[in-house]
């Protein structure tokens, strides 16, 4: 049997960062990657037959991946911050109009603030919150790369009563409410609370805060960058990282078992036919917690999910496609390469989540269905190829909101019928119908890729298709101290002394940020180190 310092189960971006460091730290590192690739849900590929157009298949955009990171492993890899942070239509007596919000000209989007709502209380509202957030983001940001804080040490980092109150103690919705007074205006706030969660404005648990509050402090700004080349390029990256530091990365080979006695570890992976052993002092889990337990034959290490649910549960619809051109819009007053080069917000007023939430919640597909769609291409045309670019096409990514897995488990007839729901909504907001500008491919079918939860957790191995891999939480530690041991500090630690979680399951996971893979990293080091001194 193969013997390594630190095994990893897992070849997604986190699993990749945590084998950059520990490789080139002098450790021995074994990645096990169940699929044929790494990068897991950070990849991109060309799903349009004949097409050279490759899209970020399932995660999208970054905005937690720490600088920290890029330079301590010396990644080629590169982001672009979009121009325009986001445009929502609506019809206002009668008039197709819309609310854009230009992150280089203040001036322009306090205008369509004042045009949308007829005065600037909005705008003053909006600039005061989003105010608030990044102040809270400055502080909050450099955390998450620091040993896990305790929730009295975060809420003295943040040094503002006030803010700590609305974003991390009371539902959002009282905040929303308070400070903004346009239902349009509230929707769009609270969309970043709801990016696959299935929750509300209002609810007690404050899923809602949760979800938010990772979307507004990456970077310690809230930019949601677009990788420049596709996510596929920063986890090729991060693998020829840990690849260069002396990482083995082994892909094709699913990890059936894990065992451990709190000082080495046994793990058992298929690759093909054959079952193979190898023991480890440490091992990283990159999966999620619920299928670390069923490795290790522990009970489910989940918290309750959402209610109806009874564990993790994703929320989302994902559809990936390729345009011929961009569609015009009702609202002529805005360039559609304006329009989609940021968040497009469909059907995403205050009143309309709601909506979509109680219709959900009560097992209809929500009508009109809420989705917001960005264009890739626009920000990083290299995506497309020169001939399809020179050509005038164009990528969309829709993400549509409250649509949890518990619809889709239904039958497979649920998928088609949400797919129409987005797209009936998004055609609302459209001079002309979508499937005008659609382009095919070699077999004449529509360039159009769907990925529903239950895809997701196919496919990547997600419970319940949540691409948080369990529900988010608050980036600190309930009580201090923290914990004796290196795992804890940094707040990786599972019921085994030496196997870690360094995924998106882990505190401080979700989205695409590597931290939970740099903390196991930091972990490790430090208490390996601690045993060799």
């Amino acid at each position: 049997m193969r013997a390594y310092d630190t095994v990893i189960v897992g070849g997604g971006h986190n699993g990749l960062v945590a084998a950059a460091y520990l490789a080139g730290a002098g450790q021995r590192v074994l990645v096990l990657e169940r699929l044929g690739h790494t990068g897991g849900a950070a990849v991109s590929g060309r799903p349009f037959p004949g097409m050279p157009a490759r899209v970020s298949q399932y995660s999208y955009l970054v905005s937690l991946l720490p600088r920290k990171i890029i330079d301590d492993l010396g990644l080629r890899f590169a982001v672009r911050r979009r121009r325009i942070s986001s445009y929502t239509p609506t019809v206002r007596d009668g008039r197709p109009t819309g609310l854009l919000v230009d992150a280089g000209d203040p001036a322009r989007t306090a205008a369509s603030f004042r045009e949308l709502t007829g005065s600037d209380r909005e705008f003053d509202s909006w600039t005061e919150f989003y105010g608030m957030t990044g102040r809270v983001a400055e502080r909050v940001f450099p955390s998450l790369t620091e040993p896990l804080p305790s929730r009295a040490e975060l809420r003295r980092r943040v040094a503002d009563p006030a803010a700590w109150a609305e974003l991390f103690e009371r539902p959002l919705g009282e905040s929303v409410e308070r400070r903004f007074a346009d239902d349009l205006v509230r929707g769009v706030v609270l969309t970043d609370a709801l990016i696959g969660t299935f929750t509300h404005a209002h609810d007690p648990s404050l899923r809602q805060n949760r979800c938010f509050l990772y979307h507004v402090i990456g970077g310690g700004t809230g930019d949601w960058a677009v990788p420049v080349g596709g996510m596929g390029a920063l986890t090729d990256a991060l693998a020829d990282a840990a690849r260069a530091a002396g990482a083995e990365l082994r892909t094709g080979c699913e990890v059936t078992a894990v065992a451990g006695d709190g000082v080495t570890a046994e793990l058992t992976f298929r690759d093909g036919d054959s079952e193979h052993r190898v023991a480890a002092r440490t091992v990283l889990c990159n999966a999620a917690p619920q299928v670390l337990a069923r490795l290790l034959g522990d009970p489910p290490d989940t918290p309750a999910g959402p209610e109806g649910s009874d564990g993790p549960e994703g929320s989302q619809l994902k559809v990936n496609m390729l345009l011929r051109r961009l569609p015009r819009l009702r609202d002529r007053m805005v360039d559609p390469r304006e329009a989609f080069a940021g968040t497009f917000h469909i059907a995403e007023s205050y009143g309309e989540l709601a909506a979509a939430h109680r219709a959900a919640e009560a097992g209809r597909l929500p009508a009109p269905a809420p989705s917001e769609i960005y264009c890739h291409s626009l920000t990083d045309p290299s995506i497309l190829g020169p001939e399809l670019a020179a050509a005038g096409y164009q990528t969309l990514t829709l993400f549509g909101l409250h649509l949890p897995a518990r619809l889709f488990e239904k039958d497979e007839t649920v998928r088609e019928a949400a797919l129409r729901a987005v797209l009936a909504a998004l055609d609302a907001v459209l001079d002309e119908p979508l499937a005008d500008c659609l382009a095919v491919d070699e077999r004449g079918e529509p360039c159009m890729e769907v990925k529903s939860p239950l895809d997701l957790e196919r496919e990547l191995a997600l419970p319940g298709g949540n691409i948080f891999h369990r529900e988010l939480a608050f980036p600190y530690a309930e009580e201090a101290p923290t914990g004796d041991t290196a795992a804890a500090r940094w707040g990786v630690a599972t019921a085994h002394p030496n196997i870690l979680l360094c995924g998106a399951g882990a505190p401080r996971g979700g989205g695409v940020s590597g931290i939970p893979g740099h903390n196991a990293a930091m972990a490790v080091l430090e208490q390996q180190g601690s045993r060799q001194s």
